[in-house]
């Protein structure tokens, strides 16, 4: 048997309330001040405001740095190494989606590792020697998974690209996944991180590193958004809160801990070009890619596209291999169907396909993929996404 390794965050919280344990894990730590990162909306609309109120009972000073893009830059990063640096504090917490914690992880890893500070030299699995500022993460999206992923995407607007960071030193300490500090999600915002969060579970399922360890987690999560996306997005229109939330939260940071580990596929190494292009949320771009990129690997895993359909819930019984794993395609563009994401990208356009191919090619996520592909191979990908 192969070595493999495994990282997850040390300490995690689940359930509801769970933010109230954000104080004591930072006051037993003898920690000073708190650095919370996030973004403007979630400041704006109070939930942000959830763990600096838990931070203010505990009498723990904190300072907030919030210019944070939907799709972080570079500058965001290097302003947030600055801020850190002038704020006097010794610690972080991360407030937010993979926007907030991706750029909160960057910070983290210059704070102690300073010789990093252009960002683009963290590209791939980058050499740094000290593990990050030490970091809570608390997510408000059912989704990335930031929290508990040994890796962060940062975008290079002057190149129009995102790039992928790979390293073990920036995983999050804590993670407090409190379905409660995800209740304000629009039904839109639910629907694309929501699928983010399968593309994660059904790419580290099919990807060229998955193993048992990492297998268990995967079949887990997409058992888990499956039953519980519709849900959570009829309750981010309705506003009413439900299990599917709570089904969501769990599902997501279990996928978290297996793709982490074993990598993606051409999925991601394609969305992260869509969305650094035509700055499309990235869970919108992974789901319109999904089953056009199982489609593309079922010859070379059609046996593992079976176990994500009986993990769909789908009754397999009576098919052949071949039909169960088109059973599975079919499910996946079912439920993107229902929660209403789009399965074109309307604005992309036949001069931009060479391109994209070849910043999807040269993406860091791109060689996790089980099958092989060729320029011309991606293109075609592209194209099957073009209006």
């Amino acid at each position: 048997m192969a070595v493999n390794r495994f990282v997850l965050n040390n300490i995690s919280y689940h359930g509801a309330g769970a933010i109230g344990e954000i104080p004591g894990e930072i006051a037993r730590r003898g920690f000073a001040k708190a650095f919370v990162c996030s973004d403007p909306d979630l400041v704006r609309f109070g939930v942000t405001g959830k763990v600096t109120a838990k931070l203010d009972e505990a009498g723990i000073p904190w300072e907030l740095y919030d210019q944070i893009k939907p799709n972080p830059t570079i500058k965001n990063v290097q302003d947030g190494v600055a801020a850190f640096k002038a704020s006097g504090a010794d610690m972080i917490v991360a407030v937010g989606g993979g926007s907030a914690m991706d750029t909160a992880k960057g910070i983290g890893i210059i704070a102690e590792n300073p010789e990093f500070a252009d960002v683009v030299s963290l590209e791939g699995v980058a050499p740094t020697k000290n593990h990050a500022t030490f970091t809570i993460a608390v997510p408000t999206t059912a989704g990335t998974a930031a929290e508990v992923t040994i890796n962060y995407v940062i975008t290079d607007p002057e190149k129009v690209r995102k790039f992928v960071c790979v390293d073990v030193n920036d995983i999050p300490d804590v993670a407090v996944v409190d379905p409660d500090m995800m209740a304000s999600m629009p039904a839109g915002l639910t629907a694309a991180t929501g699928m983010d969060a399968l593309t994660h579970a059904i790419e580290g399922y099919t990807t060229k590193g998955a193993w048992e360890l990492s297998d268990m987690f995967h079949l887990k999560a997409i058992e888990l958004i499956s039953k519980n996306l519709r849900a959570a997005y009829a309750e981010a229109k309705s506003g009413e809160p439900g299990a599917g939330r709570e089904g969501m939260a769990l599902g997501q940071y279990v996928a978290g801990m297996g793709f982490s580990n074993v990598g993606l596929g051409i999925d991601h190494a394609m969305a992260h070009t869509l969305s650094a292009h035509y700055d499309m949320p990235h869970g919108v771009a992974c789901a319109m890619l999904l089953p056009v990129a199982m489609e593309f690997n079922k010859p070379v895993c059609v046996e593992r596209l079976v176990d994500v359909a009986r993990a769909m819930g789908v009754d397999v019984a009576g098919m052949s291999t071949e039909e169960a794993a088109d059973a599975a395609i079919a499910a996946v563009r079912q439920l993107s169907a229902d929660v209403e994401i789009p399965h074109i990208c309307n604005g992309l356009v036949a001069e931009d396909l060479e391109q994209l191919a070849t910043d999807a090619m040269a993406d860091a996520c791109f060689p996790g993929n089980p099958r092989e592909a060729d320029h011309a191979q991606v293109v075609d990908l592209f194209r099957k996404v073009m209006a």
